[in-house]
């Protein structure tokens, strides 16, 4: 789901991805929001949000329990990508760069080498995912 914030949909958000974590689990985890990183390709839809405005297209993303969220601002606007992890599939490009689809979206970002803590954000991400995803009857 792409949408503006506001907090009328805050609700719709946490039926998707489920509500935030409180503060202790946020500490247990190490944080759950990511560095800014570069948004280097999207697709139309985001695209189109993205030429609004000549600064330098950045987000960020939040854990959530039963997905992600990424962020994005443009013209004093948030506009967020819910993906719950069941719609969600991360494929690592280049050697620097991850691409998030989700459904008809997708987001390409940068994360260059010196920026450890993105590829480790990733990997949290990835067991996260692996953690809410229900076992397949063919793995019985």
């Amino acid at each position: 789901m792409l949408t503006n914030y506001t907090h009328n949909n805050q609700k719709r958000i946490n039926n998707i991805v489920g509500k935030p974590y409180s503060l202790l689990e946020r500490v247990n985890m190490n944080g759950i929001a990511s560095p800014e990183m570069e948004i280097t390709k999207a697709s139309i839809q985001i695209n189109n949000l993205l030429i609004l405005d000549q600064n330098i297209d950045s987000c960020n993303i939040e854990l959530r329990p039963k997905g992600i969220i990424i962020s994005f601002q443009k013209l004093l606007e948030t506009y967020l990508l819910v993906i719950p992890y069941y719609k969600l599939s991360i494929y690592k490009g280049s050697l620097n760069t991850y691409s998030f689809f989700k459904d008809q979206y997708h987001i390409k970002i940068l994360a260059p080498k010196q920026h450890k803590e993105i590829h480790q954000f990733i990997s949290k991400i990835l067991s996260e995912k692996e953690k809410n995803t229900p076992t397949r009857i063919e793995d019985l």
